[in-house]
Order: structure tokens, then sequence, then C-alpha cells
């Protein structure tokens, strides 16, 4: 039986008071607890949460730099700056954006290639990031959308500035092209830690002069402090760092002669470089075919990717770096050149030209592009008719390692140092390179068409450019430079760039002067050049090239309407003039030309007398060249222009003759 207590009042009182104080004391607690998290987050820690606040409060906007211009050595715009307005979307902002696009639609002309690539760049953008819809828009586009603007989430119209390139294929592979910043562009800057200074900024060289120059083209990014309310909108300008321009580049390169030397290939593939030989001067610099730089802005379309990119074909390949071909007969000058500094010729040394050549102990015949030979030929006249019997001689008695040292001089075999990207060293063979490459011997056979720049041997327009220089300048070898001055986009202070010297080779005067005036006996009657070189007004040092493509058989017949185009033989040409004071420096390639005298040797001479003379190239005549007439030796030089076995086919050279 469970007993009931009878509380008094005077008890109930006491224990509704102890309750109520450790109510108290709780409540106490509570409110020391609270003003100690105050004092630790409004005395302690108000630094860290001002500065929190400050930063909700204030945006840092970038301010992208305008890009720097590119000239040519005139003052003639090559690259520049222009203003246009843009369609962007900010898509955490737009709700659905396939109903968006089709309201834009209605008021402004959308392509599908616009949509794709907008939905491409959506898918490289963050949500919060505006992406162009729509560039270039015209006044009344941007009126039509000014007044639709409040029923268009997140669509702005803004004002950007692009990049043009005037000259569009006739500068491209020189002064290149910029494109928008890839994931591999972002981690490479940041990379370097110039990640910073591309905040904002949608572009980066990619090629030619504003690749190489990127860091002085871009300039320096600006930032905007800017009051922002709850929403994020801009409610005033606190602070305000104004980027700095890009530097302008000035080159050596003559909008003119590149123009030129543009007309005088027609429909050509090949390339051609011409060279200041008092500083290395960069004055024309051609690829063909070109491409159009302006397609490479924004985007690309899958069709136009494909066309350039074309196996035939492929522009985007800078031919005059990146191309390697046979230097052929080019070479002749500095083998020449060799014998005699090695003591092996002298310019009397003559020999008796049969048409071909063997090694001793073997019946094989290495043989002249002339049938029936040359007859006496000393060192002069076998520059000036492309004797090649005198130069399988020269090259079997001289060895392929005093060869490869002697020619090593003039920049086979490496990378000039122009200030291009993607220059390639050609090649310049020996032993060791055979036996490192294919894990065989080197066969005196090699050494033999290697005096004829054949076989192995490759070189790059460029590089026989350089290596001519060397002979205009009596041994002084530049690095081919395309940069002339900079200008300081603060001052406007023009600084000009020194020539660079690569070298200077020991070669004595009395063999230079004989190779010099070689090669200007190439260009005058009896010598392979001689049509391309009639009625100069000026004295012209040349030497013509025919570098085989395919292998032809011993006892074959070159016949160039049976071969297929691609398998055509190259054309070459290397000069300088005046040859007495040499202020142009030229060489040409021409992908299956035929031969140096009849295709090369032409283009050369219009583009120097362009740059000698002021005079422009026959616009009635295709390609602007008034073809010669070939003389009986040029004919019967196109119709045996393949002298040897290409090397790398064994199989087409008897044992005895390697």
């Amino acid at each position: 039986m469970r007993v009931l207590r009878y509380i008094t009042p005077e008890e109930s009182f006491r224990q509704y008071r102890r309750r109520l104080e450790a109510a108290g004391l709780i409540a106490i607690g509570l409110l020391l607890v609270l003003a100690g998290r105050f004092f630790w987050l409004q005395v302690v820690q108000f630094e860290r949460y001002h500065t929190l606040a400050e930063n909700n409060r204030i945006a840092l906007v970038p301010a992208p730099p305008p890009r720097g211009a590119i000239y040519d050595r005139n003052g003639t715009v090559l690259a520049q700056n222009y203003t246009a307005f843009t369609l962007e979307i900010t898509p955490d902002k737009a709700g659905d954006l396939d109903q968006l696009i089709r309201e834009l639609a209605e008021l402004v002309e959308i392509t599908p290639a616009d949509v794709k690539r907008f939905r491409r760049l959506l898918g490289e953008s963050k949500g919060f990031e505006r992406v162009i819809l729509r560039a270039r828009l015209s006044e009344a586009e941007v009126a039509r959308l000014a007044v639709n603007r409040y029923r268009l989430p997140g669509v702005e119209v803004r004002a950007r500035q692009f990049r043009q390139y005037p000259y569009t294929d006739v500068m491209a592979h020189v002064v290149g092209y910029i494109g928008r910043i890839s994931a591999q562009d972002k981690d490479q800057l940041a990379a370097e830690g110039r990640d910073a200074n591309y905040r904002g900024s949608e572009y980066i060289g990619k090629a030619g002069v504003e690749a190489s120059y990127e860091r002085w083209l871009h300039g320096r990014t600006g930032f905007e402090k800017v009051e922002t309310d709850a929403g994020g909108r801009a409610v005033r300008l606190l602070e305000r760092t104004p980027p700095v321009a890009g530097h302008n580049i000035h080159l050596h390169l003559d909008a003119g002669l590149q123009q030129v030397a543009v007309e005088v290939f027609g429909e050509h593939r090949g390339a051609l470089v011409a060279l200041d030989p008092s500083n290395g001067g960069v004055l024309a610099l051609v690829s063909r075919p070109g491409f159009d730089p302006n397609l490479f802005i924004d985007s690309i379309d899958q069709a136009t990717w494909a066309e350039l990119n074309h196996p035939m074909t492929r522009p985007l390949i800078n031919r005059a770096l990146r191309g390697v071909y046979p230097p052929g007969s080019t070479i002749k000058p500095f083998m020449g050149l060799a014998g005699l500094e090695l003591g092996l010729r002298t310019p009397g040394d003559s020999i008796q030209d049969p048409g071909y050549f063997s090694l001793p102990g073997s019946t094989y015949r290495y043989r002249d592009w002339k049938k029936n030979g040359h007859g006496v030929v000393d060192l002069k006249k076998s520059i000036a008719v492309s004797c090649d019997t005198y130069y399988y001689r020269l090259a079997h008695q001289m060895g392929i390692e005093a060869m490869h040292r002697f020619l090593a001089q003039f920049g086979f075999g490496r990378k000039s140092g122009i200030d291009l990207e993607g220059e390639l060293a050609g090649l310049l063979p020996n032993p060791e390179w055979k036996r490192r490459r294919f894990n065989q011997p080197w066969w005196p056979g090699e050494t033999v068409i290697a005096g004829i720049g054949q076989g192995y041997m490759l070189a790059t327009p460029l590089q026989l450019a350089v290596a001519t220089m060397a002979i205009a300048n009596d041994g002084v070898v530049y690095a081919p430079q395309l940069l002339r001055a900079w200008q300081d986009p603060t001052s406007g202070r023009m600084h000009y760039a020194a020539p660079r010297v690569l070298g200077r080779i020991p070669l004595k005067p009395q063999h230079l002067a004989v190779i010099k005036q070689a090669m200007v006996d190439v260009m005058l009657p009896g010598g392979t050049a001689a049509a391309a070189g009639a009625g100069a007004a000026y004295a012209f040092a040349g030497k013509t090239g025919t570098a085989q493509v395919i292998g032809i058989k011993q006892g074959a017949r070159y016949d160039e309407k049976r071969i297929a185009a691609h398998h055509r033989d190259h054309a070459l040409f290397i000069a300088f003039a005046p040859a007495e004071a040499p202020r142009i420096v030229v060489a040409v390639m021409v992908e299956n030309g035929g031969s140096g005298s009849g295709t090369a040797a032409p283009m050369a001479r219009k583009v120097i007398d362009y740059w000698l003379l002021g005079k422009r190239p026959d616009a009635a005549a295709p390609g602007g060249l008034v073809a010669p007439e070939a003389t009986a030796e040029e004919a019967e030089e196109r119709e045996d222009a393949s002298p040897v076995p290409a090397a790398g086919e064994p199989e087409e050279v008897p044992g005895d003759a390697r």
C-alpha cells in the first residue's frame, strides 16, 4: 500500500527556488559561452572575418590588356586588333538554354555552326562564366537585343577585341595566329607561374610570331575593384589598375617582297626564304600552299579542318622550317669549297668526265645527268654546268667524315636558331648516325651520292638560305631573325634587335672568290640557270638543284610525263645578289617542280628583281612567271635527272658499288 506524502508550501517553494537557481546558472553559462564566442569572432578573429566580408562585398574583375600589333619593316600592319560586339550567355542565369537560343534566333541570325561552337565552349567552361554564342554583331542586331534584354535572362551584349590578319594566307606561316586558351595552355601557364596574367584572357598565340613572342605581345592584365550588392550586381567602382598593352612587334619582313614571292609560286607547293646577308634578317618566308589564320581565332569547322590536313597539300606545315628535302646539286658550291679548303683540289685541277663514275674495283656506274659527260671539267665549270661526276670523285676522295665536319660549319644538320617555333634540324649523315639509326655500316657508295646532295642528306629551305648567306658573307654566319624592333607600350620608345652571329668560318678569300665566280657563271650563257639570269641588270650568283623523290634503276630513263605528280623531282635554287656586294640571299624549293633551272630559278629571279629594282612580276603569266625557253643542255638535264639509285634502297645497288 502506497503512502502519499504531504508537501508543505514552504518545501514546495524551496524546490521551485532550487530549480530556478539551476536554470539561472545554465542561462548564465550559456550567456558566457555566447559572449566568449562573440569575443572570439569580433576581437580575436576580427581581421579574418573582416577580410571575408570585404571579399563578399568587393569583386576583382580582370581587365585583359590589348594585344600588341605586328608590323613589317616599313610599318605595314600584319596583325591588328579591332572591336566588335558579341552575344554571350551565362548558363547559370539562363534557365532553359535550348528555349533561350530559339528565342535569340528570332532576333539575330544564329547558324548551326554558332550553336555547335557554343556547345563545345560550354563544355569547357564553368556555369557562371559567360560563353559566346554569336560574335561580330551588327549595330541593328545589337539594338534588337537591347530592346528585348528584359525577357532574356543570362544574356549580355559585350564589346570585345578581336584579332585580324589582313594578309590572310600570304603571311600565315610567319605571323601565325592566336586561338582560344586550351586546358593544356592553362596547365603550361600555371607551370610557368604566368596564369595570373591571363585571368580574363581568352586567347593565346598558337603559331608563328604570335606564339614565339607571346610574352611580349600579350601585355599585363589589369584589375577593377568593384563593390557589389547581395545579388552580385556591381554598385560602384572602387579602384582600377589599368592593363598594360602588349609590345608592338616590328619584323625584318617586307610585305611587298612576301607578296611577290607568293605570286611567283602560283599553284606550286614549296617554300622560299629570303635573307638580308648584312644581319640575317628574314625578308621573306613563304610556305605554299597557305591558309587563312583568321579561321582559327574563334573556332574552325570540321570540313575546313579536314581540308587543312589534306595529306597531299598539308597547308598547315611550314615547309620553310619543317620541310626536309635532299639538297641535290645546291650542295656543290659547298663541296667545291671543301675541296679547296682541304687541299684536295685547286682551281686549275680538271678531270675528264665520261658521263659516269665508278668506285675502284667496281663496275657499277654512278651516272652524270649529262649522258655523254661534260668533257674536261675544272672546279668553276663543275659548278656552272653542275657536273655530277666531278663531285662523285671529290666525295669519294674526301670521305664522309671530312664532308660532315666541313658542311656542319654552314649549319647543315642542325637548327638555325630562327625566332620561330617548330624548326627541324634536317640531316647531315655520317657513319655514327647510320649505326645508331639502322645498326649498319656506312658504304662507300653512300659517300658518293652524298657528294651531290642525295642519299640520306636532308636540309630545310631555311638551312639552304643560311648556308648560302655564309658564302655571300665570306664565312660569317648569322642566325636568321624575324624580330627587327619592338615598341614599348608605355613610353612608345623603339628598341632594335641586334644581329646574332652564330660563327665565322675560317675560309681563304681566294677560295671564296673562285666559288662565287663559279656561281655567277651558273647564271651566264652555258650555265644551268642561264635562262633565268638572262638580261639581269646586276651580277647574279646562283646554283640550281634537282632532287629525286624516287629511285630510278640503272639504265632507266626519267620521264616526267609518265610519273605520278607526287613522285616527280623537287626543284631547288640558291642565290645571292648583287654578287659583288650582296643585299639579298634567296633559297627556293618547289615540291615535285621538276628542274631547278626551269622552275625554281625563274621564281628567285622575280623575287630578286623586285627587291633590287622594284620590278613586279608579269601579272599576265601563270603564277607571275615568264617561262624561259630551256636550252638543249637544260632539256637534257630534265630527261635524266635521277643519276643514282636512292639511298635506303640497297636492292638497286650492286654489292660491289656500296
